[in-house]
């Protein structure tokens, strides 16, 4: 027996990437519906070969699916989370509601899919970060081998990140450079195009941002709490994409040849990793990709026992979407759906 399935949000960006992704993974979904807010009723989505039609989120019927795949905002989440999951149905959210509830799990399957059976209280599982994915499926096997003690990241976020309108943003900055058009700024808080902005969220007491926070706040939950970890991240002009410059250090010794040994055959990773020009991964080569690329493993002298990584995935995908599906599956072999 299949899975009933609705997706939340699904007109926003990675609300589209759910749906190609249920049917790219032959998601055994039974039926599936595609829920956005009233002003996008009627408006069509793809799921595969088909069409969707988009069905209004408040007055939808969350006793006809098993599962609910919700990218619609932290706000969205918290308001409908209850009538999901009195409805019968699992939650897993993209947003950051819930990320940091004790009664909800916070999942990458790769790294910490035990912690699904946590789900079984408040039937919501939350979906990370799209950094904190990407970094923790890197490091988690490096964690096993050699426990990681400190992590120092910088980030370099695409712009999808922040939804279609940042996408559209700087689209019309770079095309309006060109053309010597005064330079609108609404999304972003500076120039995005031919720029690199050192804040992504709110600033926090201390100076740190709210994306900051989150990337050290999950990755104690996902991973150790006793690991620490100091984060820089910063937005990119690029469409799709995100890159982390990692350096970690451990307790115990690990060369960067037994690093690439444990990478090569680790689940979600793919090692691309040659000193020469093409031997690496960026942005541009990981987007449409599943796999979290990791390219640059290098020994840091300046530490006992470090190491240094980069690691690129598609935000949208493993970043967001795929993790989100990755979660259902998990779910559904646990026997957790339905």
């Amino acid at each position: 027996m299949g899975v009933r399935v609705a997706v939340l949000g699904a007109t926003g960006a990675v609300g589209k990437e759910m749906l190609t992704i249920l049917d790219e993974r032959l998601f055994p979904a039974d039926t599936i519906h595609a829920l956005a807010s009233r002003k996008s009723i009627g408006v069509e989505v793809s799921y595969g070969d088909r069409d969707l039609k988009v069905e209004d989120s408040d007055t939808f019927d969350f006793s006809k699916v098993d599962l609910v795949l919700a990218s619609a905002g932290a706000d969205i989440s918290k308001a409908m989370a209850g009538k999901i999951t009195a409805a019968g149905a699992m939650m897993v959210d993209n947003s950051s509601a819930f990320r940091m509830d004790p009664d909800v799990p916070l999942v990458v399957p790769e790294v910490n899919p035990d912690a699904l059976d946590g789900a079984k209280k408040k039937r919501i599982v939350a979906n990370p970060n799209c950094s904190t994915i990407q970094t923790v499926v890197a490091l988690k096997p490096l964690h096993d081998l050699a426990k990681i003690t400190r992590v120092t990241c910088a980030t370099y976020q695409s712009v999808s990140g922040a939804g279609n309108a940042a996408m559209d943003e700087l689209w019309r900055q770079t095309r309006g450079i060109f053309v010597n058009d005064e330079i609108q700024k609404e999304e972003f808080s500076k120039q995005i195009a031919f720029n690199v902005i050192p804040m992504i969220g709110d600033f926090m007491d201390g100076g740190s941002t709210t994306e900051e926070w989150k990337m050290t706040a999950e990755t104690k939950k996902i991973l150790d709490p006793k690991i620490k970890l100091f984060a820089t991240c910063v937005r990119v002009p690029v469409f799709v994409g995100h890159a982390v410059a990692a350096h970690v250090e451990f307790e115990n010794e690990i060369s960067a040849k037994k690093a690439r040994e444990i990478l090569r055959e680790a689940p979600g990773v793919m090692l691309i990793d040659k000193a020469e020009d093409d031997g690496f991964v960026t942005p541009v080569e990981c987007v449409g990709e599943f796999a979290v690329f990791v390219s640059r493993v290098r020994e840091d002298p300046t530490v006992d026992n470090g190491l240094a990584l980069w690691i690129v995935a598609d935000n949208l995908r493993k970043g967001a979407a795929l993790n989100a599906v990755q979660i259902a599956e998990s779910l559904n072999n646990r026997g957790l759906l339905g």
